[in-house]
């Protein structure tokens, strides 16, 4: 008992810190990042990013010379666009540390002029330096529902910080395919496949709790957003979601159980009509044109299940292919021709993790017959 009270101590003083802001001094423009840049040197490392940002002055970051940054995954030179237009930090922040591949994944809330946005951000550190910044932003009026001004005033729940016990810890690849499996369910959803969620389930979208949330669209002809991550998935009400590709999983903290991941939702147009599981036809006219979500999604999993997911995802042009690459599960012989280059130069860490995650995802996947 009294280590159970340690460890639970222990728990809520990293959610305290991180939730007031307390992170590692800064590290000088001039770099280096130390070598074993640990969860407070990244944490602080996403916070002096956000100073600078507000400053608009790059030069305050210790950048590599050849620093890769995209803004809605268009490649741009570092202190260009939003570096522009910043004007202050907002209040939620919530990062997801990986300290073996040294990346940082925040969501937060930023100012722009007078309105409010939710910015998602990705670091990486290669050898003393950043060598990555990517990152996507969500504006009023951007596509679904959200609730950005509420997003600004919350924090993230505690279980976001909860440990988990090591022997009961799932590996890299683990984590990876239980979150893969979320997207491999969403895509073309039918009601038939295999949903890892927990029955605490919950999803926030864009600052909106999107499921256990019966007031959002309580007069609709079917209310999914009243429903559990289960429900909506078995429903089959997400079949509009027609392609889930570009799929990447930088970020992964074993520690807490937390999977942060990047993915292009395709919505090609045709889905007009959905025949639910429960035999209640739905109509989705408003899903009558080609249309694309760039999606940043994070997983908390428990024992194989996933108990928490915090989105943000703006609309984009139709079918996006993102610099960063990544991969689906299409198998079709046109799939493979249009992946073999990122096959063959993206970074080995990426493509063994990627690798271990479909083939996690077939064996979990039901068989005919």
């Amino acid at each position: 008992m009294r280590m159970k009270m340690m460890v639970i101590g222990a728990v809520c003083c990293a959610a305290v810190a991180m939730m007031a802001g307390k992170f590692a001094p800064s590290v000088s423009a001039a770099g280096p990042i130390p070598t074993n840049c640990d969860r407070a040197c990244l944490e602080g490392l996403a916070m002096q990013y956000l100073d600078a940002l507000v400053a608009h002055d790059p030069k305050k970051m210790p950048f590599s010379a050849d620093v890769r940054y995209t803004e809605q995954d268009q490649v741009m030179d570092i202190g260009d666009g939003f570096w522009g237009t910043a004007t202050a930090v907002g209040s939620y922040k919530h990062c997801f540390s990986d300290t073996a591949e040294e990346q940082i994944g925040c969501i937060v809330t930023m100012h722009e002029g007078e309105h409010l946005l939710i910015m998602s951000l990705r670091l990486r550190v290669q050898l003393g330096r950043i060598t990555e910044a990517e990152t996507m932003y969500y504006r009023a009026g951007g596509g679904g529902p959200n609730n950005i001004a509420g997003f600004d005033t919350s924090k993230p729940e505690p279980i976001w910080f909860e440990t988990i016990p090591p022997a009961q810890r799932a590996t890299r690849q683990q984590l990876i395919a239980t979150a893969n499996m979320y997207f491999a369910g969403l895509e073309n959803n039918d009601g038939k496949g295999v949903y890892p969620f927990a029955d605490d389930c919950d999803r926030i979208e864009n600052g909106m709790h999107t499921t256990n949330n019966p007031t959002l669209t309580p007069n609709a002809p079917f209310n999914a957003f009243g429903m559990t991550c289960m429900q909506q998935f078995k429903s089959g009400y997400y079949a509009v979601v027609t392609r889930i590709h570009n799929r990447r999983f930088p970020v992964v903290d074993e520690e807490r159980g937390a999977v942060w991941a990047n993915v292009i939702f395709d919505q090609n147009g045709t889905v007009q009509h959905i025949h639910l599981t429960n035999g209640q036809d739905v109509d989705m006219k408003n899903f009558n044109r080609p249309s694309t979500i760039e999606v940043t999604e994070v997983f908390k999993i428990t024992d194989g299940k996933i108990r928490r997911v915090e989105m943000m995802g703006p609309g984009l042009q139709y079918h996006l292919n993102s610099p960063w690459g990544g991969i689906s599960d299409k198998q079709s012989g046109k799939w493979k021709r249009e992946n073999r280059n990122w096959e063959e130069t993206a970074d080995p860490s990426s493509r063994n993790n990627v690798r271990d995650a479909k083939g996690a995802s077939a064996r979990n996947r039901p068989r005919s017959g």
